[in-house]
């Protein structure tokens, strides 16, 4: 039997894609054995009319070992 646990991450880049990977790539480093990310909501950051940048606010599950 396996125990799993979620997090929530914020995270920036310049793509969906590219904050997504952030929050894995910083999740992964206190981490291990992560199962998923689910986004959860997203935002466009502004400036001068023109999107800088993307948030993600997602949850990393991952499995808890005894």
């Amino acid at each position: 039997m396996s125990v799993a646990k979620s997090i929530e991450i914020l995270a920036q880049g310049d793509t969906l894609e590219a904050a997504t990977e952030e929050a894995l790539r910083e999740a992964s480093k206190s981490v291990e054995d992560i199962q998923n990310i689910y986004v959860d909501d997203y935002r466009a950051i502004v400036e001068n009319g023109e999107i800088q940048a993307y948030r993600v606010h997602s949850k990393v599950t991952f499995i808890i070992h005894e």
